[in-house]
């Protein structure tokens, strides 16, 4: 259950970090509503489950004790680089309102999520860094993060959408974005040197 907990408390703080999935979210329900930008919601969450399923089936067909190393080093390494530009990041939100173009609906807004969750490459690097602290996780065990990683990024998404339904809303996400941001990435290199310090004490 430890590790669960780490690993669900690190993929959800990297989820409140706006990027280029949360900007999509948040232009859409300005200039479309929220009913609208839920299309981009589970377009997301889609393309993030097909970066969870390959990064965690990836981990049975890595047998080699030694390449699993390197790939848990590089995994480390990514997460505690990630949480270092976190924590120097000022974060802000800008978000243009326009009007909605023609043609705007559910399930454009569907394949613009899914194009923007498959075409960033964070995502999987991501996926696989948390992967690879999960070496020792059953197939069980796999299937239930997995499983618990489509559904918090669906729900979370969702809930930005009707949440940033109006200026003011975006406003005061915006003050409280710098420290989550910071916690987010603070989290993150304990993550990382803590998944490097246990590769090394494996190691010696």
């Amino acid at each position: 259950m430890e590790q669960f907990f780490a690993v669900a408390a690190a993929h959800f703080l990297a989820l409140l970090i706006p990027g280029v999935d949360f900007f999509l979210i948040a232009r859409s329900t300005v200039s479309s509503g929220w009913r609208t930008a839920s299309g981009a919601c589970l377009g997301i969450a889609l393309a993030n489950g097909i970066f969870i399923a390959a990064a965690f089936s990836g981990l049975s067909l890595i047998s080699h004790p030694t390449l699993l190393g390197l790939i848990q080093a590089a995994g480390g390494l990514f997460l505690t680089y990630i949480g270092a530009v976190f924590l120097r990041s000022s974060a802000r939100i800008s978000v243009i309102n326009q009007p909605a173009p023609p043609g705007n609906n559910w399930g454009k807004n569907l394949g613009l999520g899914f194009a923007s969750g498959l075409l960033n490459p964070k995502n999987a690097l991501f996926y696989v860094a948390l992967a690879t602290g999960l070496s020792s996780a059953d197939t069980g065990a796999l299937v239930l993060y997995g499983a618990w990683m489509f559904a918090v990024v669906l729900v979370w998404d969702l809930f930005v959408a009707v949440a940033l339904g109006s200026d003011r809303a975006l406003a005061k996400l915006s003050r409280f974005l710098p420290w989550i941001t910071k916690a987010a990435g603070g989290f993150l290199v304990l993550l990382g040197v803590g998944m490097i310090m246990t590769l090394a004490h494996d190691l010696l």
